[in-house]
């Protein structure tokens, strides 16, 4: 049964499906937007009702061109609102890939961005907003949980 006043006034909050690639030596995957300062992890919001672990990797593809299968978790991030509405960001483990793994960014009045690459994680606080290098070193630290659709593992 469907309880009518549940949804009268849903609560405004983005989520925010992002993804942690790494390479072979330990170096991270950033985008570069146009319409922010720094480096930012790949992703975006996911649509109504898209499970997040698909949107991360809609996003991921259509940011880099890479197409990688998100079962894990390594960190929620919430943020309260600023400039944006607030938001629920989750980084997904998109894993390593090889070193000589191919990126192809869409060009830039389509994507936003202004390109992609891996940044060594020493240099992290150099390329990125204090608050987005704390999101990926906690990110860092080998901790997961899974992905669930209503209680079942995501496939």
């Amino acid at each position: 049964m469907r309880d009518p006043r549940l949804l009268a006034k849903p609560p405004v909050c983005r989520l925010g499906c992002l993804v942690l690639v790494r390479n072979r030596r330990g170096d991270v995957l950033l985008v570069d937007p146009d319409y922010m300062d720094g480096l930012i992890l790949p992703g975006g919001a996911a649509r109504p009702n898209e499970p997040p672990h698909l949107a991360a990797a809609r996003h991921l593809h259509a940011e880099t061109g890479l197409t990688l299968r998100l079962t894990d978790v390594l960190a929620v991030d919430f943020t309260p609102a600023d400039r944006y509405l607030e938001r629920l960001n989750l980084v997904f483990d998109g894993g390593a890939v090889r070193d000589d793994a191919r990126l192809t960014v869409p060009p830039q009045h389509r994507s936003g961005l202004l390109g992609a690459r891996f940044v060594p994680v020493h240099q992290l606080p150099d390329v990125m907003t204090p608050s987005q290098a704390a999101r990926v070193t906690e990110a860092l630290a080998n901790r997961t949980l899974p992905v669930l659709l209503h209680g079942q593992r995501a496939t």
